[in-house]
């Protein structure tokens, strides 16, 4: 549990960093001269590199068994160019640091979650992934409100708020460097024999990717959203870091909750969750001013699901000598469908906002029924943790 504790505080500060600068990005964008399509391919691009460069990281930790130079290399990388957006003079060049961005954290999470894994099975997977997920989404929600904050005192002004968000991104750096000296080989948190001998992946884990792949490809990204609440009005420009707080704050709630549960539970949540987190699109891209504020809670609930639940399955499945490969390819399997609906949303967006929330709900509603046959998998392997 300290350790996961610690990286869990490593990433309060790394969320409180990033999803700053992800609070703002849409409109900080669109007043760079972007538009709607662009920014939904900026964020999809970004997402897709985010999710498939994960492959790559998660196969090389393991196979050079390299965890923390990997993840301090990708922690290195984006904690240091999100204040560097506050130097961009167009929306080109802002793309390429949010894409960046999205690079780094591709090569730090695979090894990151492995390690977690480690410590994650005397404590329960669901409550140590909560746990973390806790941490984690509270960082997401203390960045915006401070970057909330800064907009209101200096009459909007990005650059300022990209430029302070540095001082979480050295704190955070600070904090890997103890991390790294404390617990030098996370690997050896894991106490008795693995669970899972077989060195392939096994065939449910394939059909929890679709059904996570399928979930995904439904989720529109923020600086959509939050390009539509300033384009609309629906949303004060200087309220949509204040949404974007509440739902990073629903996020890091529930997961904390929803961890616990899972533990007991098993998979079988993510079928409820699945269908109360869909409704966030008619109420953020359909709604009024409240509406949208329960929509933007919704999919920040949702958010934390595949934040925690969803690699909390992951583990019990895999052995742990695979599992940042594991993570590495459920991930960027995951991120290219991420990538292909948003582009979806995105081409939706001009043409009608009701199209928009229909494919998001169909993509959603339709993971149900594989997760369904999962957890019926599951059930036939006692073995497994996963119900």
């Amino acid at each position: 549990m300290k350790f996961v504790v610690m990286v869990g505080i490593m990433s309060f500060f790394a969320d409180f960093t990033y999803e700053g600068s992800r609070s703002i990005i849409g409109p900080y964008l669109g007043l760079l001269g972007a538009g709607a399509f662009a920014i939904s391919v900026i964020s999809g691009a970004g997402e897709f590199l985010g999710y498939g460069l994960r492959l790559f990281s998660g196969r090389g930790a393991d196979r050079t068994g390299r965890y923390w130079p990997i993840t301090i290399g990708g922690y290195v990388l984006q904690m240091s160019v999100v204040p560097l957006l506050a130097l961009a003079g167009n929306w080109q060049v802002a793309a390429l640091l949010i894409i960046l961005e999205r690079v780094g954290k591709a090569i730090r999470n695979p090894p990151r979650d492995a390690m977690l894994s480690h410590a994650a099975r005397e404590i329960g997977y669901g409550r140590a992934f909560g746990v973390h997920e806790a941490l984690d989404q509270f960082g997401a929600m203390f960045g915006p409100l401070l970057v909330a904050l800064i907009l209101a005192v200096t009459r909007h002004d990005y650059k300022i708020a990209f430029a302070s968000l540095a001082v979480p991104a050295v704190i955070m750096l600070s904090l890997l460097a103890v991390a790294r000296v404390l617990y030098p080989r996370p690997q050896d948190l894991e106490a008795g024999p693995a669970q899972v001998t077989t060195t392939g992946l096994p065939r449910v884990f394939w059909l929890y990717l679709a059904a996570a792949a399928l979930a995904g490809a439904g989720f529109a990204d923020f600086p959509l959203i939050s390009y539509h609440f300033a384009r609309a009005g629906t949303v004060s420009t200087t309220l949509i870091p204040v949404f974007y707080a509440a739902a990073m704050a629903v996020s890091g709630t529930g997961s904390l909750l929803l961890g616990r549960i899972f533990d007991r539970a098993g998979i079988g949540v993510l079928i409820p969750l699945t269908v109360v987190t869909a409704a966030y699109a008619p109420l953020v891209f359909l709604g009024g001013f409240w509406p949208a504020l329960v929509g933007a809670s919704l999919w920040g609930l949702g958010m934390g699901v595949q934040e925690s639940i969803i690699p909390a399955a992951v583990a019990p499945m895999i052995s742990p000598d695979r599992r940042a490969s594991a993570y590495g390819l459920f991930t960027g399997i995951y991120g290219t469908a991420w990538v292909g609906g948003s582009i979806v949303i995105g081409a939706l967006f001009d043409v009608s906002l009701t199209a928009v929330v229909v494919f998001s709900m169909a993509a959603e509603f339709a993971s149900i029924p594989v997760i369904l046959l999962v957890r019926r998998r599951m059930a036939l392997e006692p073995g497994k943790d996963v119900k």
